[in-house]
C-alpha cells in the first residue's frame, strides 16, 4: 500500500479504466494489450498466467501458427479467424513479458517489422523501379536479408532459425546453399541420390547400429526435402496432406468394418487392405 495519496487515486484510476478498456468490445488491439496485461498483473492476475515466461509459451506459438496452416489447408474459413486471433495473442503476450523485462513492447515490435517492410520493399516504398519479375524480387529480398546479416561477414546457413520443422529447415538450407550454386542441376539427380540413400539404408539394415540407421535415415529425409524444393512443393503442407489423406480412409476402414460388427483389432490385414482401396476409389470417383 502506497503512503502517497496521488499515487494511490491514480492507480485507482487506472484500474479503473483498465477495466473499461477490457470490457469495450469495441477496444480493438488495445483491449488485448490491457487483458494480457491485467492477466499478468502480480496484483490479481492469473497464477498460470504469471508463471509463464518465453520459453514456456513458444511451444503454444509453434502449436497456434500450426493451427492457422491447417484452417487454410482445409479452407475453414469460419475458423480462421478465431486461430488468427489466438496467434495474435501469442504476439501480445510475447509483447508483455518483453515489456516487464525491459527488453522491448509492442510499439517497438510494430516499429522494427514496419522498417524492415519498408527497407525489404525499395520497389514499392522507395525510388526502385517495380519493373521485375516475382522471382528477381525474391532475389532482392534475399540479397537485403544478406546485407542485414552482416553480408559476406555472415556465413550462408546463417539466421535459418534451428526452431523451425525440420523438413522446413532443410528446405531452407538447401535453399540458402543452392543461391551460392550448391545444388543439383536438375531433378534427375536428385532422384538417384533418393535411390542411393534408400538402397543403402535397406541393404545395410542388418548391419548398421541403431546410430548409423538413425543418420542413414535422416539422410534420405533430407534428400526428400530437396525433391520437394525442387519440384517447389512445401513438403510440410504435403506430408500434412498425407496425414489427412490417411485419416479420413483409414475412418473409412473403420466404418465399413463396423458394418460388419467388426473393429481393425478383429480383422486382418487383407480384409482391411482391401476395404482401404474400397475407400480410394470412392474417392477418386467422388472427385470424378
Amino acid at each position: 500500500m502506497t503512503d502517497d495519496p496521488a499515487a494511490a487515486t491514480r492507480a485507482v484510476t487506472d484500474r479503473a479504466a483498465s477495466d473499461s478498456l477490457v470490457h469495450d468490445p469495441e477496444g480493438g488491439i488495445a483491449r488485448l494489450v490491457a487483458i494480457m496485461a491485467r492477466l499478468r498483473d502480480p496484483d490479481g492476475g492469473c497464477p498460470w498466467d504469471l508463471a509463464q515466461d518465453f520459453a514456456t509459451i513458444a511451444p503454444y506459438t509453434i502449436e497456434e501458427a500450426h493451427e492457422v496452416a491447417d484452417a487454410i489447408e482445409r479452407g475453414a474459413w469460419d475458423e480462421l479467424e478465431g486461430e488468427l486471433g489466438d496467434l495474435l495473442l501469442q504476439t501480445v503476450y510475447h509483447a508483455q513479458l518483453g515489456a516487464e523485462a525491459g527488453l522491448f513492447d509492442l510499439a517497438s515490435i510494430t516499429r522494427r517489422i514496419c522498417d524492415k517492410m519498408v527497407a525489404r520493399h525499395p520497389h514499392v516504398f522507395g525510388t526502385e523501379s517495380r519493373d521485375k519479375s516475382a522471382a528477381e524480387q525474391s532475389a532482392d529480398w534475399e540479397r537485403i536479408k544478406a546485407a542485414e546479416r552482416g553480408g559476406a561477414a555472415a556465413g550462408v546457413l546463417d539466421g535459418v532459425a534451428a526452431g523451425l520443422p525440420a523438413l522446413l529447415r532443410a528446405v531452407k538450407l538447401q535453399g540458402r546453399a543452392a543461391r551460392v550454386g550448391f545444388d543439383w542441376p536438375s531433378t534427375g539427380e536428385v532422384l538417384d541420390k533418393i535411390q542411393e540413400e534408400a538402397r543403402e539404408l535397406v541393404e545395410a539394415r542388418d548391419t548398421l547400429t541403431a546410430a548409423e540407421s538413425f543418420e542413414e535415415m535422416g539422410d534420405l529425409l533430407f534428400v526428400i526435402a530437396n525433391l520437394a524444393r525442387h519440384l517447389k512443393i512445401d513438403p510440410e503442407a504435403a506430408l500434412r496432406a498425407a496425414n489427412a489423406k490417411f485419416i479420413r480412409r483409414f475412418g473409412a476402414v473403420e466404418a465399413a468394418l463396423a458394418v460388419r460388427g467388426k473393429t481393425p483389432g478383429q480383422s486382418d490385414l487383407a480384409e482391411m487392405d482391401a476395404l482401404w482401396d474400397a475407400a480410394k476409389l470412392a474417392e477418386k470417383a467422388g472427385r470424378g
